[in-house]
């Protein structure tokens, strides 16, 4: 099985606005143009279309990270490259995908997105931060909601001090050593 056959799920935790899906996007472009199948979960989206009605308690947050971890390694397990840019804040919803993925023989990587929340606030790209300023929103990620951010994750992206290009060409190199890429 030659390397571009072989699938992986690579998930990227941090923060929103921490880089997360900028990072993926980049990373999937380069995989498709070397001849990887690949595909970006991208939390949002899974969220109006595979998690619809879901809110943001622990519980719900805990089930969408599961069922994205559930279709991450079912197309892992068929040789894509599933790219999962979702925050995933808590440690326990993560070591179950993580163990699903183990279960199943499938190739899991964990890496952390770690921008700081000064920075994300600052990006604040959907302008969550700003609501939740204004007292619109709570239960914010990483302000007034907890973010476990990972122990020993397999990379640790530091987004704020390096280009997206950058940040893409450290996760490519990961999936070189690991015999990804």
């Amino acid at each position: 099985m030659s390397v571009t056959d072989r699938g992986a799920t690579v998930w990227l935790t941090g923060l929103p606005s921490a880089g997360k899906t900028t990072i993926a996007h980049a990373l999937a472009g380069r995989l498709r143009g070397e001849g990887h199948r690949v595909e970006v979960l991208d939390g949002d989206e899974i969220r109006e279309f595979l998690s619809a009605g879901l809110g943001f308690t622990r519980e719900d947050r805990h089930t969408n990270v599961q069922r994205i971890g559930f279709v991450a390694e079912l197309l892992a397990s068929n040789g894509i490259k599933a790219l999962v840019p979702v925050i995933a804040p808590y440690a326990d919803s993560r070591e179950a995908v993580a163990q699903r993925h183990a279960a199943a023989g499938t190739t899991y990587l964990e890496v952390h997105v770690a921008t700081p929340v000064e920075v994300c606030s600052v990006r604040d790209v959907k302008g969550l931060y700003a609501k939740q300023a204004a007292g619109e929103i709570s239960g914010l990620t990483g302000v007034d909601d907890p973010y476990e951010a990972p122990a020993a994750p397999d990379l640790r992206i530091e987004s704020h001090t390096q280009t997206v290009q950058e940040s893409a060409a450290s996760l490519f190199t990961l999936l070189t050593e690991k015999g990804l890429a």
